[in-house]
């Protein structure tokens, strides 16, 4: 019952005001559902988020905690972390880090961002970054991100940096080799040479006769040298033919095992085994030098475990290691040696790097096999510890060529009357190799440039029967040379010879058509076969 005594002033008045005060009451229920609606926004993007996120009060206990934090953190769901602290997710180590540094510099600035090793549940550990930021009221909230996957990137690319950075080096050392080898070969040619045609005029009972094989011995010291060399520098590859691997591993370590009776030799050639195209003398070479490496390994003897077998190289595989995808011939070595360390096994394939004292060896023998095995398209990988002996595993790419069969020669001089083109830039090398064609019966006219040759030819191309042609010369080189010849003469007979080949070289010039090589320093009985083989 309304009092008499109030106006009608008043009534409105408070009328007015409770309006007012509803309104007021309305709109803070709606802020408030707004509020509600937006913190389970907010919820929902936590709850949905791939990132860790947690929240945790002034006592550091987790009052929050996204499932995407707890599977993080290896546990199936958040309630087992709801209300503990953060400590139970961190080893000793990384909790004395955080006291001593994180937390200070959070305290400072408000905020931290940076990574750590986090623990999971089963007690492994994992690397994570985190942001840290203060909140207004107290406590923080932090986001945690696993990046596992992006530190094993960093690790491959950083890996693969490496090895591109190895690459360039040998590549670099490599080139200084070859041309020290082609220099060094001519020398040897031209002291073979005049070995050879003086022995040519002694009886075996002149006591000069004993110093000039010697010389010849040491000569051929020098040409293993330069091999070694050579196949460092991925510049040795001549005569790339179609071979069958187990029969260059049966014969390389038939030959090894007879020279060493400590050493037990172990066999398991793989059934139809693949072809592959390889120069045979540098597979040789880098058999036995794999051999001796394992030897040395073995003072008081052990053993030696080959196995060969077909294999597929993915696209991962091929990609990691530097090489085609593709069939492969695997070759694995084991020996039951001494092993390596971490230290060593990373450096075994650079040039001149030895575990031996001064003086007992010269760091090229691996350097060679490394660079072979790379010439040939194909890769090589290690495996040792120390006390545990050393694998070596090798992959070459398998060829659908078939086989070429190995020709062998006796040791007398074939000789003949024809007529032959030298053609050499080397004074010495010239001179020498003309002097032991003659000898052999044939009539020589002699070139010391590409451009002589070619005039030469050119007036004198009815008479030539055979032309020997050095590789590597200034101004027109010896493939172009050759290639100019054929165009004169497009069934002519070339031999082509040299100290030394750019990758590849040697190979693409007896691929346009020429018809043999021969590589310098040569014995004259290899050179007066090699000659008649090409003019029969």
């Amino acid at each position: 019952m309304t009092d008499p005594s109030r106006t009608n002033k008043e009534l409105i008045e408070e009328n007015l005001f409770l309006k007012q005060r509803i309104r007021e009451l309305e709109q803070m229920e709606s802020e408030h559902k707004r509020a509600e609606v937006k913190l389970k926004q907010q919820t929902d993007a936590m709850e949905a988020s791939a990132e860790g996120i947690a929240i945790l009060n002034e006592d550091q206990i987790y009052t929050y905690m996204n499932e995407a934090h707890a599977r993080i953190c290896g546990y199936d769901t958040s309630r087992e972390l709801t209300g503990k602290s953060w400590r139970v997710l961190y080893d000793e180590d990384e909790l004395q880090r955080f006291d001593q540094d994180i937390m200070t510099e959070f305290s400072q600035k408000g905020w931290w961002h940076g990574e750590a090793r986090g623990k999971k549940k089963n007690g492994s550990t994992y690397p994570q970054e985190i942001s840290l930021t203060a909140l207004n009221g107290g406590g923080l909230i932090c986001i945690v991100r696993d990046i596992t996957d992006r530190k094993r990137a960093e690790e491959e690319n950083r890996a693969l940096t490496e090895r591109l950075q190895h690459a360039d080096k040998m590549e670099a050392i490599g080139t200084l080799a070859g041309g020290i080898a082609h220099d060094f070969n001519n020398l040897l040619m031209g002291i073979q040479g005049y070995t050879s045609l003086s022995l040519m005029n002694l009886d075996s009972s002149h006591p000069n006769y004993g110093r000039l094989k010697r010389i010849e011995e040491q000569v051929q010291s020098g040409a293993d040298l330069t091999k070694q060399l050579l196949g460092f520098a991925r510049g040795g590859r001549y005569e790339v033919k179609p071979a069958d691997l187990n029969d260059i591993i049966k014969k390389t370590s038939s030959m090894f095992g007879r020279t060493k009776k400590e050493i037990s030799i172990h066999r398991k050639y793989g059934n139809d085994l693949w072809i592959v195209e390889v120069d045979r003398g540098q597979m040789e070479q880098v058999f036995m030098n794999l051999y001796v490496n394992a030897w040395q390994a073995m003072p008081g003897g052990g053993e030696i475990y080959l196995e060969t077998d077909n294999t597929i190289l993915t696209g991962e595989q091929a990609l990691s290691n530097a090489v085609k995808a593709g069939r492969y011939i695997k070759i694995s070595m084991t020996d039951t040696g001494t092993g390596m360390d971490a230290k060593t096994r990373e450096r075994i394939f650079d040039p001149f790097f030895t575990t031996k004292e001064m003086g007992r060896g010269t760091g090229l023998g691996l350097a060679t096999v490394y660079g072979i095995i790379k010439g040939h398209g194909g890769m090589i990988n290690v495996y040792s510890k120390l006390g545990h002996g050393t694998t070596f595993n090798i992959y070459l790419p398998a060829s659908e060529k078939e086989v070429v069969k190995e020709k062998t020669t006796t040791g007398t001089i074939a000789r003949g009357t024809e007529t032959i083109l030298l053609v050499d830039d080397e004074k010495i090398v010239l001179e020498v190799s003309r002097e032991l064609l003659e000898s052999m019966g044939y009539l020589v006219y002699a070139a010391g440039s590409g451009q002589e040759a070619i005039a030469v030819y050119m007036e004198k191309r009815n008479e030539i029967d055979l032309v020997i042609l050095d590789m590597v010369m200034p101004g027109i080189s010896g493939g172009e040379t050759f290639d100019r010849l054929r165009e004169i003469n497009p069934k002519i007979k070339v031999l082509l010879s040299s100290g030394y080949s750019i990758t590849g070289q040697a190979q693409e010039i007896l691929d346009r058509g020429c018809n043999g090589f021969l590589q310098k320093p040569f014995h004259m009985e290899k050179l007066s076969h090699k000659v008649r083989e090409m003019l029969d």
